[in-house]
């Protein structure tokens, strides 16, 4: 009988375990929980302009939802008008201020409330390439600005038209008239068209060394524009996220992506509650770790989580079992991550998104009467 306790025991020990591994190596198995109309997955190419591709991305969505209508709308166009922007903000800073390529969210909104906005077939800011490619551009645009606010007194004022004829260069010239559709449009009425209402969107995010439920402008290097930001608890944050998603709106994203387990390549983000499983978390699930908002906050005042990368979420998905992941448009190419999109779990948009650019009806009543957000 002894014996027999014994073995039944030894067996008992040999199934849990082989439980356990078979859990460790559970490799992932995706299904779609939810899913919202977007345009297809284009490249960015070698520009740092995806807060234009995540934000247009983004408006295309949105007049998809509101009206049925699928445009392409042009990504440089917004990106030829904020470029001047960025450069007359370094040379009256005299140079203490960021320059660069790159953006967020509320420049190309900021863009389409003063220029509009027109189609990708009006306004392409290739030239005659096939992709984009800025990286002469924005040496010949950092050149000029770095001279201009080097430049002994008295002020030197043809920078302005140097940094423009560049533009038109590498970009093209600005278009003030164009066809759609057989129809003739400037750019603003061609935003009318789209039927956006441009004082709907919001950005929100969740810090803690600013007060909740306050506006506040986030000190991040991209925010040349001074762009406010609503700071909600980091539950409240996710909530909203999820309200959204929920109530069929998209969601303009700003993150970090240089976690070494963030993969384009594979269409996975997420965060492992243990270092040593980095190697494999790509390729199976393993636990993840519990974000705190102390530990947010933590990771972004040493500079761990940084505003690298701008996306778009677009629905959810879930493994096996049952956890969700949000399901993001990235503008790599459709030969990146899963098919351009990237799986990013819970814990690591807790963690790393920056912020989010949403529809003011996408928050709940209490948020938005918190906030003074009228209907």
């Amino acid at each position: 009988m002894k014996n027999s306790i014994l073995l039944l025991k030894k067996l008992a020990l040999v199934f849990i375990v082989l439980i356990a591994n078979y859990s460790v190596s559970q490799t992932y198995e995706f299904q779609t929980v939810k899913e919202i109309n977007c345009t297809p997955v284009i490249s960015q190419g070698k520009t740092g302009t995806c807060w234009s591709f995540s934000s247009t991305s983004f408006l295309e969505s949105e007049i998809m939802r509101t009206t049925g209508k699928s445009i392409d709308l042009s990504e440089m166009y917004s990106v030829r008008h904020t470029y001047p922007k960025k450069a007359l903000n370094y040379v009256m800073r005299q140079g203490k201020a960021q320059f660069g390529d790159g953006g967020l969210n509320h420049d190309v909104i900021n863009s389409a409330f003063e220029f509009g906005l027109v189609p990708e077939s009006a306004y392409s800011g290739k030239g005659s390439s096939t992709e984009h490619d800025h990286t002469k551009m924005v040496v010949e645009l950092e050149k000029i600005v770095k001279t201009t606010v080097e430049t002994p007194t008295p002020f030197n004022t043809n920078w302005k038209a140097n940094f423009e004829s560049v533009l038109d260069q590498y970009l093209g010239k600005n278009v003030n008239e164009f066809t759609y559709e057989g129809k003739t449009y400037t750019p603003k009425q061609f935003f009318e068209y789209t039927g956006l209402k441009l004082d709907n969107y919001v950005t929100i995010t969740s810090f803690m060394h600013e007060p909740y439920y306050t506006k506040f402008i986030l000190a991040i290097p991209d925010n040349f524009a001074n762009g406010m930001f609503y700071n909600l608890p980091l539950d409240e944050f996710m909530s909203t996220i999820d309200n959204a998603l929920d109530k069929g709106f998209t969601i303009a994203l700003d993150a970090d992506v240089s976690e070494k387990t963030f993969s384009g390549q594979r269409g996975i983000a997420v965060i492992p509650a243990n270092e040593t499983d980095v190697p494999a978390i790509f390729a199976e699930i393993k636990k993840e770790k519990v974000i705190t908002p102390e530990f947010r906050q933590a990771e972004f005042e040493n500079l761990n989580t940084t505003d690298d990368h701008l996306m778009h979420i677009v629905g959810k998905v879930q493994d096996q079992n049952g956890t969700i992941y949000y399901k993001v448009k990235n503008s790599w190419g459709k030969d990146s991550g899963k098919a351009g999109y990237v799986y990013m779990s819970v814990s690591y948009m807790r963690l790393k998104a920056i912020s989010v650019m949403i529809h003011k009806d996408a928050l709940n009543k209490k948020t938005r009467s918190v906030f003074g957000i009228l209907y």
